[in-house]
């Protein structure tokens, strides 16, 4: 028999490791996830008190799922109005990201590669891959991720579909679009001078709309600064505007409906102006104008021509590699500072795409 002494150290190791305190599976694997939560219906302006930092534990992935991790998130004037429809109190802010893959079970989605998914405001996110994208295999080097949330995103592919889907905009064509300076504006801009249109831009400050002209806007103005609205628009182009990309509603859409030539074309893609109201707003009502001039309004969503995506991201690349696409964009750091970019950008801070890097 064997004395103790003389057993094989292999044998005494692995005896030791039997012996020590095995941790449960699920605890070697969870992996710690921040989410930022709806506390409550925005009432009005958003406050610091309707968010709140939430940790939750995600166990390892299954077959067939991933476990992501954000790298750049995205800020959208659309997830104002979308969180009282899309949402309940409680939930996880809606909004999507470009996120790693650390972990996958699935081989569609292998680890280290990167897709574009509608996780929410999450640092980390375990699912079964069926609604994200992956990045385009041949997605230059020198150009950064986080433009995938923007000029070769949804911002991007809402303005290329706003002008040629729905405004059907032709090469002459005088085009107004305001909140110009914006993640899809600042593309409407740039799309329509391609085309060989006349473009007039509208922004909130003077810094803005520098930056419109630097990206070729023929004319640009600032509308809180303007005596007029009215006048800085007739001055902007005095025979009237063939098609009208509208981002802000309110006032502005009343004015520049007036300004519109006989079958003129309006895209409505946004109203950020109504978003915070806590009473509608109302009147004057344009449907005399648009009778007398034979108008044509028609809102859409970049989703309706999700076919087309593919063609429609390589073309913007394509646009982005011969120079003639900009993408400003707005960088926040920092995955807790989600709210504080949010409120943000609705207080027209941000000048192109507004982004969070974690």
């Amino acid at each position: 028999m064997t004395s103790p002494q003389l057993m094989p150290l292999s044998v005494k190791f692995s005896e030791q490791l039997l012996r020590l305190p095995q941790l449960p599976p699920k605890q070697r694997t969870m992996v710690q996830a921040k989410t930022w939560i709806l506390t409550k219906y925005f009432d009005g302006f958003p406050k610091d008190s309707d968010f709140e930092l939430k940790v939750e534990e995600l166990p390892a992935p299954k077959d067939g799922e991933v476990l992501l991790e954000a790298v750049f998130l995205t800020i959208d004037p659309y997830m104002r109005p979308f969180s009282r429809v899309r949402m309940n109190e409680g939930d996880v802010m809606i909004g999507a990201q470009v996120a790693k893959v650390i972990q996958s079970k699935n081989p569609a989605f292998p680890v280290g590669s990167h897709v574009v998914g509608r996780c929410g405001w999450r640092s980390h996110t375990v699912c079964d891959g069926k609604d994200l994208v992956p990045i385009m295999p041949d997605w230059p080097q020198d150009v950064s991720l986080s433009l995938a949330l923007g000029g070769i995103g949804m911002p991007g592919l809402t303005a290329l579909y706003g002008i040629e889907e729905v405004l059907g905009l032709q090469k002459g064509e005088t085009l107004l679009v305001n909140a110009a300076a914006g993640a899809v504006g600042s593309v409407v801009g740039q799309l329509a001078k391609i085309k060989g249109c006349k473009v007039v831009g509208s922004a909130g400050s003077d810094a803005k709309v520098a930056f419109l002209k630097e990206l070729g806007f023929d004319e640009a103005f600032n509308y809180k600064t303007v005596g007029s609205l009215e006048e800085a628009l007739k001055k902007a182009s005095p025979e009237g505007y063939d098609c009208f990309f509208e981002n802000v509603g309110g006032p502005f859409s009343s004015v520049a409906i007036q300004q519109m030539k006989n079958f003129g074309r309006i895209a409505v893609c946004g109203a950020i102006s109504t978003y915070n109201d806590t009473t509608p707003q109302t009147g004057p009502y344009p449907h005399l104008t648009m009778i007398f001039k034979q108008l044509k309004m028609e809102g859409f969503m970049q989703s309706r021509w999700e076919h087309k995506h593919p063609e429609s991201l390589k073309r913007l690349m394509g646009w982005l590699k011969e120079g003639k696409l900009q993408c400003r964009e707005h960088i926040t750091r920092g995955f807790e500072k989600m709210p504080a970019a949010f409120m943000g950008l609705l207080q027209g801070e941000n000048v192109g795409k507004a982004i969070v890097a974690v």
